[in-house]
């Protein structure tokens, strides 16, 4: 059955893309990655001057668009009416997979009230037994997490076929409704949060040192495939007693720091509690919305350029002043969340910014949950859309991992790997990995969500071409004139995001203020 397998060179690139509506796939394509165009204001190639990124963690398509855009619209809940005309997307109501799935648990719908949930298994190599050869049909059995003292809905193992529908993430359903999203974008390979971190901003998990603790389930034939810390010498506030590694290679900062671009990570607790010696402590905590502790704010192996010396600001200190916010000083463009709020306000919004949500906002299924996630993402983008940045700036909506949550959907293989790590197509294989460059690097691995909020978007409107993570940083990459990373960087083979965009009708798409609790529109309106 598994006869899809590619051979991918420099910039052509052959795909098979899945036609799934019964874990059977199909007809193979061509895809070519844009190559930059002619600049249309000096400095950039689209009208887009300024790209955010908002990185959010451990979801799957399906987990949070299975049903897209009908709703069960129960009572009490936040009521979500599709407009007319809305696309369908390749969700389980379309597939016929919601009452006729062949995992030995159906899919359900998790309600608004069920919000904090265990978190499922997300390892490399789980995920690719869960995908069984493309059937995807052993989730429970491989990913699902069972009941101990986590809310599993009575679901046991059964728990990881749960989604949510608009009347929960009903943020996201309006956004999707009044602008562009894909409903067929991966992460670039399977595994974790690290993995995605560093595909987003580099195309490339290879590069690894280990540099304290075992490589075993976190680094395999040099490329990262678990969840290690970045080692003490880049960050003080790292965990000391996992796995610490140290990346080498470049990453997009790099490229935007020779063009002497302004850019920034901001993350939730990045900022010290305190720094005795000099030392950053990062113990800032919040509760999510059930009350419980989600642990401190700051997670270091989230925090994507901590990873490679030249990126990372050991010591976290901070902007020399608002004005040097995305410049080069002291922090090297490592911040605290609040240090972009602070630039917005000053009128100084860096060309480039990623955003990391505080742990207990930033989804991640075990500590956070969909409504403090939802509470983060509408107050950010409100506050974006009633700056006058927002007539030329596209928001990216992404997210790091699936966490394992069942998505009916697998994606073509465009990197090939034979460790012992891998099991996608039999033990210790994914594909035949013997010609790759570097192994360790299986993927396309999960679907998950992408949405472009811009008043250059699409309106209403789905995208079905093949991207990943690394799609973002090709975006970034061809809009300022960056020029690739290199070194097999997973940029250089990415489906182009452009197909979201219309950028020959300026202001197509206007603000859309919503109430960061129930996520309708605001009272406070829009344009």
């Amino acid at each position: 059955m598994f006869n899809y397998f590619v051979s991918i060179r420099k910039r052509a690139v052959c795909l098979l893309l899945p036609l799934w509506m019964s874990g059977l796939f199909g007809i193979a394509l061509v895809l070519r990655a844009d190559k930059p165009e002619k600049t249309s204001n000096g400095v950039t190639t689209t009208p887009i001057e300024h790209v955010v990124v908002i990185f959010q963690e451990n979801v799957s398509f399906d987990h949070y668009f299975a049903t897209y855009p009908s709703a069960a619209n129960t009572s009490g809940d936040p009521v979500f009416n599709a407009a007319d005309e809305t696309p369908s997307v390749n969700g389980l109501l379309s597939a016929g997979l919601l009452t006729h799935n062949t995992n030995s648990t159906q899919p359900f719908r998790l309600t608004r009230a069920q919000l904090v949930t265990c978190d499922q298994d997300h390892s490399y190599t789980d995920e690719q037994k869960a995908f069984n050869s493309g059937l995807m049909n052993l989730f429970p059995e491989t990913v699902g997490v069972g009941a101990g003292t986590c809310f599993d809905a009575g679901k046991g193992k059964g728990l990881v076929m749960g989604y949510y529908d608009g009347n929960t993430v009903t943020a996201l359903w309006n956004y999707a409704q009044h602008f562009a999203m894909s409903d067929n974008s991966f992460s670039t390979t399977f595994g974790p949060s690290t993995p995605g971190a560093l595909n987003l901003i580099s195309g490339q998990t290879h590069g690894a040192s280990v540099t304290s603790g075992s490589a075993a389930g976190n680094v395999s034939a040099g490329s990262v495939i678990g969840d290690p810390r970045p080692s003490l010498a880049l960050d003080d506030c790292t965990i000391a007693s996992k796995t610490l590694i140290t990346m080498d290679g470049k990453n997009v900062g790099d490229l935007l720091n020779a063009k002497g671009l302004t850019w920034g990570w901001f993350q939730g607790g990045f900022k010290p509690s305190s720094a005795p010696g000099g030392k950053a402590v990062c113990a800032t905590t919040h509760n999510n919305i059930s009350g419980a502790s989600a642990g401190t704010d700051y997670i270091p192996h989230h925090a994507a350029f901590q990873y490679y010396p030249q990126t990372a600001n050991p010591h976290h200190l901070p902007p020399t002043s608002v004005s040097k916010i995305g410049g080069s000083d002291q922090a090297n463009h490592q911040y605290d969340l609040s240090d972009f709020f602070n630039a917005l306000s000053a009128k100084n919004l860096p060309a480039v910014s990623y955003l990391k949500a505080a742990a207990y906002q930033d989804g991640h299924a075990g500590y956070s949950d969909p409504l403090d996630e939802q509470t983060f993402l509408v107050n950010t983008i409100n506050t974006i859309m009633k700056s006058p940045f927002w007539k030329n700036t596209a928001i990216i909506i992404a997210y790091d991992d699936s966490d394992g949550w069942y998505d009916h959907v697998m994606g073509p293989i465009v990197h090939q790997s034979s460790t012992t790590d891998d099991h996608l197509t039999a033990s210790g294989a994914c594909g035949d990995g013997g010609k790759e460059v570097y192994q360790g690097r299986c993927g396309y691995g999960p679907r998950q969500p992408l949405l472009i909020i811009s008043p250059y978007a699409k309106k209403n409107y789905v995208d079905h071409a093949v991207t990943d993570q690394a799609s973002i940083l090709q975006f970034i990459e061809d809009n300022w004139s960056l020029g690739r990373i290199g070194n097999d960087s997973a940029d250089d083979i990415a489906g182009s995001l452009k197909p979201l965009f219309d950028f020959n009708d300026e202001g197509k798409n206007q603000r859309l203020i919503l109430d960061p609790a129930t996520g309708l529109r605001s009272s406070q309106g829009d344009d």
